[in-house]
């Protein structure tokens, strides 16, 4: 049974698409989300491969199709291809896609798709190597570049870059990012950095208002593109002369939550409202047994009269959210 007219918010919001957190771990150091390094020991008891199953069948019975997933890094889950094969065939998954730093990408991009994967996002801040490795504290640029020319071979149906803007470590590279999708049927997209709890003094530093490349953009010639159904939050541009596209993700602009269309689930089975909500609500009691699906879906309607109609990143507040790691962005 179907029951997507339930799965509305108290301001009639619909909610077609999962973040799925496989994991917390993260072999980056990205200067903006784990500058340290992942602390090893803060995810316990992640959901194994029967509890996933079973959660991804109780959001499609309530009219999600697209499911996302990520960590953290999800590819470090050892059981990686098997979570992906397993919810690609769930009756009702239109479209599965996974966020990655790119992290042996070249050598794994057809497996991934093999696996059903059809979308991916990938992690680069930066186009030149120095300044790749100084943000994500790794010498792998060339080892992602390759990777995304592996998606493009492949097979992938949407290639996306996921860029972090930070002034003053790659907001001098707009036109070169710009430029790299001209040639190339990829979206790429700027990201607004978000201020969490550990990195307040980064924030003040090197946050850039989503607006520069808004103009850049439309000196430039762009123009905005119609919204596609099931899409993101991102605000997509296009040009005639280019194959690529480019998409703006601005948290702070004003009514940015009207249009959300998305819930998250922890690596531990927690169904977070917001990114920047102020807990979770774990699940994983009503994933132990396939009998258990009726209640679990009735869980997970309750829960939607809590959401909010916007966070409060305004505020200065970003609730629990330590850094992204935790519940993949």
């Amino acid at each position: 049974m179907n029951h997507t007219a339930e799965m509305r918010d108290s301001l009639g919001r619909r909610f077609p698409y999962l973040r799925l957190s496989l994991t917390d771990l993260c072999n980056f150091k990205c200067s903006y989300c784990l500058p340290d390094g992942y602390k090893r020991g803060a995810c316990h008891d992640v959901l194994q491969l029967d509890e996933l199953i079973r959660l991804v069948s109780a959001f499609v019975a309530l009219g999600v199709w697209k499911i996302r997933l990520t960590g953290g890094e999800p590819t470090l889950r050892p059981d990686f291809i098997s979570i992906a094969e397993s919810i690609a065939t769930i009756p009702g998954v239109k479209r599965l896609a996974f966020t990655t730093n790119g992290y042996r990408l070249p050598e794994r991009a057809q497996a991934y798709f093999d696996a059903g994967l059809r979308a991916i996002n990938i992690s680069i801040d930066s186009l030149k190597a120095k300044q790749f490795k100084l943000i994500t504290g790794h010498d792998r640029f060339h080892e992602v570049m390759l990777g995304v020319a592996a998606c493009l071979e492949a097979g992938f149906q949407t290639i996306k870059i996921n860029t972090v803007l930070l002034k003053g470590l790659n907001d001098d590279e707009l036109d070169a990012f710009i430029d790299f999708v001209a040639d190339k049927p990829i979206s790429l997209r700027f990201i607004e950095l978000m201020r969490t709890l550990d990195n307040q003094q980064y924030f003040e530093t090197h946050h850039l208002r989503g607006g520069v490349v808004e103009e850049t953009l439309l000196a430039r010639g762009w123009s905005m593109a119609p919204r596609p159904v099931g899409a993101g939050p991102a605000v997509e541009f296009t040009h005639p002369n280019s194959r690529g596209s480019i998409g703006l993700i601005t948290p702070y602009a004003r009514d940015f939550c009207q249009t959300c269309n998305r819930l998250r689930v922890s690596a531990t089975g927690d169904l977070h409202l917001c990114l920047f909500g102020d807990g979770g609500y774990s699940l994983k009691p009503w994933l132990q047994h396939d009998e258990q699906q009726p209640i679990l879906r009735q869980k997970i309607i309750e829960q939607l009269a809590f959401k909010k109609s916007a966070h409060a990143l305004h505020d200065n507040n970003s609730g629990v959210r330590e850094h992204l790691a935790s519940i993949g962005g």
